[in-house]
């Protein structure tokens, strides 16, 4: 196919080539939220894989709310930092200690501190900087290429540098606001209603609180190393956006920041700093978030024997990196191999006009879970 999206009647646009790894289960859920009540347009990027009550991957157009398509996870996002730590100062193992420190939130006072003067002030702080279980993580990465030296170097940016990735949410926080709104949205709600403007409210407290979650880890785990972070670029996939045409649903798809986004890989796969243009409208402002899972969890426990040989391999990339996760299912579930080509997702992303490399980063550290538990 050429570099134009395949469009269909019901408005589907699919960024993603022939040769993209896209589980046709994945496909179908694309199309089946294409069909609800009032939905205007629907885009489906290359790290596109099955959800739980639609596609992640996608992006959504409606002239209602679906808060089935934003899902528990309200406000996760991937934000990243440059470390100002030279690369000859980070010794792994004592690294890998100190960032222990992440497995335990911040105290209430610190927290409360944290969301004061925001809607969020009316969540619980409990959690707040910590990652959760899942696909959540805190990586120290080594910019590794630089694709784009004129976009790196005005981001102060240059190849050898130390950075930071958090990739987390609101944990319990939109879990909460999920769970209790039960089933009453299965048609969506009408912009304007009661249950619209409540989960509205809560859903940006909710957002809020994701986006100082992040900071805080990124703050806490810089305090560990011993450096400063800076940040680059905080970039949300779960969410929900007011615009003039209706409300845009992100799923598993990233709102750019300031341009920017980043693209995860796996433990055995670069990640990337993109550059993100306006793009054409049917893209509707969204780019990938990651590499988007190739084998889902309960696959890669018949894929993966539970022993120690291989259960160690998996503490170690292919990069010369650590992987710091005790929980031995956590372990198995999130092994590099369960994810995608992230160089082949952005190859697509480029063809289509949605992105551009500006630097490749391998992983140094990656921080999951210290205790066992899953968050």
């Amino acid at each position: 196919m050429g570099n134009f999206p395949i469009q269909t009647p019901v408005g589907v646009a699919e960024f993603y080539s022939d040769d993209a790894w896209i589980e046709g289960r994945a496909v179908d859920q694309l199309h089946d939220v294409a069909g609800w009540p009032g939905m205007r347009a629907v885009a489906g990027f290359p790290d596109l894989h099955p959800g739980r009550f639609g596609p992640v991957g996608g992006a959504f157009l409606a002239d209602r709310l679906y808060p089935q398509l934003i899902g528990p996870d309200i406000g996760c996002g991937m934000a990243l930092f440059r470390l100002d730590l030279p690369r000859r100062k980070l010794k792994l193992d004592k690294a890998a200690r100190r960032l222990e420190a992440l497995e335990t939130g911040v105290d209430a006072d610190t927290g409360a501190a944290a969301l004061a003067g925001t809607c969020a002030a009316q969540l619980d702080a409990y959690g707040l900087g910590t990652l959760g279980g899942g696909n959540h993580f805190c990586e120290v990465q080594v910019v590794d290429k630089i694709t784009d030296p004129t976009a790196a170097s005005g981001l102060g940016v240059q190849a050898g540098d130390l950075c930071l990735l958090v990739h987390t949410g609101s944990r319990g926080q939109g879990a909460g606001v999920f769970t209790g709104i039960s089933d009453t949205w299965a048609d969506g709600f009408l912009p304007g209603s009661d249950a619209a403007e409540s989960y509205v409210a809560l859903h940006t407290a909710a957002q809020i609180w994701a986006r100082v979650n992040r900071a805080l880890i990124a703050g806490r785990a810089a305090e560990a190393l011993r450096c400063e972070a800076r940040l680059i670029c905080d970039a949300p996939h779960n969410h929900l956006e007011r615009r003039p045409d209706g409300w845009l649903h992100r799923k598993g798809a990233a709102a750019p920041d300031r341009g920017l986004a980043p693209l995860a890989g796996s433990r055995e796969s670069h990640s990337y700093l993109m550059a993100v243009p306006k793009g054409p409208p049917e893209a509707l402002g969204s780019v990938s978030h990651g590499a988007g899972r190739r084998y889902d969890r309960a696959a890669m426990h018949g894929r993966i024997r539970r022993v120690k040989s291989e259960l160690e391999a998996m503490r170690k990339t292919r990069f010369g990196g650590r992987v710091i996760c005790t929980d031995r299912d956590l372990l198995i579930e999130e092994a590099g191999s369960a994810y995608k080509d992230a160089g082949a997702v952005l190859r697509d992303l480029e063809a289509f006009g949605l992105a551009r490399a500006i630097a490749a980063f391998a992983p140094l550290l990656t921080f999951k879970t210290s205790k066992g538990g899953r968050g």
